[in-house]
């Protein structure tokens, strides 16, 4: 039984749109990796990304990483503002009634931050409680998940999950090797917010069970660490092949307890972390290519948007094709460590949900 479901979700997008075309033609003058970036592009399925900070008006590479988080909570702040506005009024929930604030983000931190103004400018009760999620990564959307859940399920109030990541303000000083140039191709940045709440109420889909699997022995394959100048990533060509070959023991601790097989789930919303990332979930599960279709094109339009990625891909889903009722899906993202998390959802009687996306993106 189903005892919190998704009832709203609000997506906040950055106005500044980055052609990935144009990408090598912001390299320093006469940088030798001019062409090296260009196939990059060519073959990362990605056409465009948001970013708060636009490369072609501000040169962040050498701020401080001070400046940076001062950066992320006057640019964050309204983008999480309208998501959580948007996710409220679609569940409908007074914000009077929110018991718990999560804000995710490993791209910025500060107290009191992001989720300490949210309460005051949307109405919130001083006594709701507070949690931020932080420096996680990519996968960090479903850990947000499950302590929203577990309020939801201990003290029947409705949670608020907030997903915000400015990847944006982490570009590293030059010269750039190959690694850092798939890099600054590929992330972009969004808020995206979730209002969970009991089935009582209604909503959308509901949320099963949780799972999660750390691959200790590749840990130092991805990897996120506070730098002098914003935050690093380490990233291996590797990563694709060992979430690949981890998925299946994933996915036997999520679906096993219900009695299901990986067959049996028609609905899968996958993080966008790259192309190479989603073909090879693609093949490790068999899917069908319509399957994937939906993290694809979110990898097309945004990028990949860290922790706020997984959202993105169930907010459009929700609306494009949303879980029949009685069916099953899965929700799964990827991260440092090397951690794999998988969310199993069941979609609830007559609770279909209007297709179209709505003026907030």
């Amino acid at each position: 039984m189903c005892a919190t479901v998704i009832g709203g979700t609000g997506v906040a997008l950055p106005a500044p749109v980055i052609d990935q075309q144009g990408l090598s033609s912001l390299l320093p003058e006469g940088h030798e990796g001019a062409r090296t970036l260009d196939k990059i592009v060519a073959g990362s399925g990605i056409d465009q990304r948001r970013l708060a900070v636009d490369p072609r008006v501000e040169d962040v590479a050498s701020w401080p990483t001070s400046e940076r988080m001062e950066r992320f909570q006057r640019e964050g702040l309204p983008l999480a503002r309208a998501a959580v506005s948007t996710a409220l009024h679609e569940a409908p929930v007074d914000p009077e009634e929110i018991g718990l604030l999560c804000l995710v983000s490993s791209t910025g931190y500060g107290t009191p931050g992001v989720e300490t103004r949210l309460l005051p400018e949307l109405g919130m009760r001083p006594s709701t409680r507070r949690l931020h999620v932080g420096h996680m990564g990519c996968f960090a959307a479903l850990p947000g998940l499950a302590a929203c859940d577990d309020h939801v399920r201990a003290h029947r109030t409705p949670a608020v999950l907030v997903n915000l990541e400015l990847s944006s303000l982490h570009l590293q000083p030059p010269p750039w090797n190959i690694e850092q140039l798939v890099i600054n191709s590929l992330f972009g940045d969004a808020a995206v917010a979730m209002v969970l709440h009991d089935p009582e109420r209604g909503g959308g889909p509901g949320v099963l069970d949780l799972a999660s699997l750390t691959d200790h022995e590749h840990e130092d394959h991805m990897s996120w660490h506070v730098g002098d100048h914003g935050f690093t990533m380490g990233l291996s060509s590797q990563v694709p092949g060992l979430i690949g070959q981890a998925l299946p023991d994933l996915m036997a601790e999520l679906l096993s307890p219900h009695g299901l097989r990986t067959d049996e789930v028609g609905w899968w919303a996958i993080h966008p972390g790259g192309r190479r990332i989603v073909d090879a979930v693609e093949r490790s599960l068999s899917l069908d290519p319509a399957q994937v279709e939906g993290s694809r094109e979110i990898l097309r339009l945004l990028g990949n948007c860290s922790s706020s990625g997984l959202p993105l891909v169930m907010d459009s889903m929700l609306r494009s094709s949303p879980l029949a009722p009685g069916g099953y899906g899965v929700a799964m993202t990827f991260g440092p460590g090397l951690t794999l998390n998988a969310a199993l959802l069941r979609g609830r009687e007559g609770t279909d949900r209007d297709g179209g996306a709505g003026d907030h993106r």
